[in-house]
């Protein structure tokens, strides 16, 4: 086997003074605090170049800490005294205390993986290039470890390890520490567990005693990786994936960044533990495909019963193959927003009232006599007022919440604060009375979405939409038809996404700050495509491109985006996954007009319609319905201004 050149480990750090330990991840609450090894810039904040300060060290000698040979995360074999932290185990006091290093930031944990243990690594090649790693680390023996299992925790002493099966060879030490859950593990009954297993442990089972020498601070930090690694990143279906990706690009990124990102509560409880929830079932289906499919014999008989199982298999195989893919729509994190958590399925429409009234709900934040009169004669007073009926509301939220079908809300001049989302599942109008700078609705803390539209026909108007720390985009579009003119939407995440069989009219609007601006999916199967109509509007300033077209891939797309994939080269913070973008519009800002989009869709709907053709053919239909097929997503993109967005107007993302 080619085995791949890795980089050197780190060289050794001094152990002077510890800095004070930075705050860990949020999400966290370690229970002693932590100090971090080597300089206080360390491998610092999540995504950050090695060697970039991110806070101030607090010794004279700055500059040194800073130097080549001190940034790292591991420990000294060389130099007396740890850099590590301790805590104390829980349960049993009696424990010693173990090295504290379940805390790791981002950056440490992901320069050790890419740089230090699998490199460019294959599925195939991880268990391999782990216990390379491991050879070059671990001390052999001389430590102490708690053996820690779902239903006990024992003192063990390392007297060797198995570097292949990232094994350690242990002895119960003495005195005999254990703890439990019931009292059936004496010392006879551990000796005997131990013998079964041929006294070897897996190394992620073991917690690491602190030593106060520094001299297993490689040892901790290793055994640290290969734990995280094999609970966080490892699935069990991964060696029999297809190995024409690396591994780290493919797997370990997005994962790793998936794991962070729910740390710092970036993404939904609810998308939480929809990944939980997929996680499990996928194991235990896999687990029912191995078994069934071990138990056809490899033989060419043809009975009914090896028939049955085939089939079963088949299935099983279809049902993990499944969930896998929605798993890797979470783990990346563009798709998680876009196809990973469909919660909008509860919003129910009230319908009308059962009077048939309609209402027209104003919402003053500081409304004074002459304010009132103008609105008055502008808004309340139409033509046939009749019996109309108005309400006041106290603020935006909680007047959308008030709306039946056909409901009309009017936000008077002022800066609105909502913890909250919008959901609006009847046909309602929001409209702010004035300019939208005038009408600011500001969306605080993390969350949900701002605003969910499943109404038939919505209309917002004269608004300026403000987000800040997002967990998902402004605006989701998820059926019906949306309006939205003369808006500022200032954006974090996803932007506006639109989707299947969804329809979005932008008119005269100004959106800027998005990662994505717009996601749009289209299933080629079916031909409910999304549509918007684009006219007028201002997208800028975001950080991807400034409309993105999200659509599943054909076999030759996939097969040229492994070729283009093959030749890219990652680096942190960059597209990863294969389901991400494999294929962009190369022109350059200044020919980046209305026209490309119009460009690139039309030679979408030609393949579209081509597929569709085929299909029908295949199915005895001998003619394609045109006019159905030419409803395309866009149907006007016009007078647009698209400015300085990170990676052009328009791009298109196959999965």
């Amino acid at each position: 086997m080619a085995w791949t050149r890795r980089l050197p480990l780190p060289s050794p750090s001094p152990s002077p003074a510890p800095a004070p330990a930075p705050a860990p991840a949020r999400g966290s609450a370690p229970s002693r605090p932590r100090v971090r090894a080597a300089c206080a810039c360390g491998q610092g904040g999540r995504g950050q170049p090695a060697g970039q300060c991110s806070q101030r060290p607090a010794r004279e000698d700055a500059d040194s800490d800073c130097s080549a040979d001190s940034r790292s995360d591991y420990g000294s074999r060389d130099k007396p005294g740890t850099t590590l932290g301790r805590t104390v185990p829980d349960g049993n006091v009696l424990f010693p205390d173990i090295f504290y290093t379940d805390h790791l930031l981002f950056y440490e944990r992901f320069s050790a993986y890419q740089d230090y243990i699998l490199a460019d690594c294959k599925a195939s090649e991880v268990k391999q290039f782990m216990a390379e790693y491991l050879e070059k680390v671990l001390e052999p023996s001389g430590w102490q470890a708690i053996w820690r299992t779902n239903v006990f925790d024992v003192l063990v002493a390392v007297v060797d390890v198995n570097f292949p099966a990232l094994k350690a060879v242990v002895q119960l030490s003495e005195p005999f520490l254990c703890e439990s859950q019931d009292s059936s593990f004496t010392l006879e009954c551990m000796q005997e567990l131990l013998e079964l297993k041929e006294h070897q442990i897996l190394l992620q089972e073991l917690f690491v005693v602190y030593d106060e020498s520094g001299g297993f601070d490689q040892t901790a930090l290793a055994v640290e990786h290969v734990r995280f690694f094999y609970r966080c990143i490892w699935r069990t279906w991964d060696e029999e994936e297809e190995d024409e990706f690396d591994y780290f690009v493919r797997c370990v990124e997005p994962r790793l960044r998936l794991h962070y990102d729910i740390l710092e509560h970036r993404v939904p409880s609810g998308l939480v533990a929809d990944h939980q929830n997929l996680l499990s079932q996928c194991e235990e289906l896999y687990e029912k495909f191995l078994n069934v499919r071990n138990s056809i014999p490899s033989s060419d008989s043809d009975s009914e019963a090896e028939n049955v199982s085939m089939v079963e298999g088949l299935k099983l195989y279809e049902r993990v193959e499944h969930i896998k893919q929605r798993l890797k729509v979470i783990e990346n994190p563009l798709l998680r927003y876009v196809f990973g958590y469909q919660k909008y399925g509860s919003l129910q429409a009230k319908g009308l009232r059962s009077t048939g009234a309609k209402v027209i709900h104003v919402v003053p934040w500081n409304i004074k006599a002459d304010l009132l009169q103008q609105l008055t004669r502008d808004k309340l007073c139409p033509e046939s007022c009749g019996a109309l009926e108005i309400q006041f509301h106290r603020d935006p939220l909680a007047a959308v919440s008030a709306c039946y079908e056909g409901d009309r809300v009017i936000i008077c001049p002022g800066h609105y604060f909502v913890d909250g989302m919008f959901s609006i599942a009847d046909s309602i109008e929001l409209e702010g009375y004035g300019l939208p700078d005038d009408v600011v609705i500001e969306k605080q803390g993390k969350g949900d979405n701002f605003f969910d539209c499943t109404g038939a026909n919505v209309k917002i108007s004269n608004l300026k939409l403000v987000q800040h720390d997002a967990v998902e985009g402004i605006l989701n579009v998820h059926h019906g038809k949306t309006t939205l003119e003369n808006c500022v939407l200032q954006c974090e995440t996803t932007g506006i996404t639109v989707r299947t069989s969804a329809e979005l009219l932008m008119r005269n609007s100004d959106l800027y700050g998005a990662k994505i601006f717009m996601s749009l999916l289209l299933d080629m199967t079916f031909y409910e495509a999304p549509r918007i109509t684009m006219v007028n509007n201002i997208i800028h300033n975001n950080e991807g491109y400034g409309v993105v077209l999200v659509r599943p891939a054909m076999p030759s797309e996939m097969k040229d985006a492994a070729c283009a994939e093959g030749s890219r080269q990652e680096q942190p913070g960059c597209v990863t996954d294969e389901l991400e973008l494999c294929k962009r519009a190369q022109t350059s800002e200044q020919a980046e007009k209305n026209s490309e989009i119009a460009n690139v869709l039309g030679a979408t709907s030609a393949k579209k319609r081509q597929i569709h053709r085929k299909r029908l053919s295949e199915l005895g239909f001998t003619e394609a319905d045109d006019n159905l097929m030419s409803q395309e997503m866009f149907v006007s993109v016009e007078g647009n201004q698209f400015k300085w967005n990170g990676k052009g107007s328009f791009g298109i993302f196959f999965f």
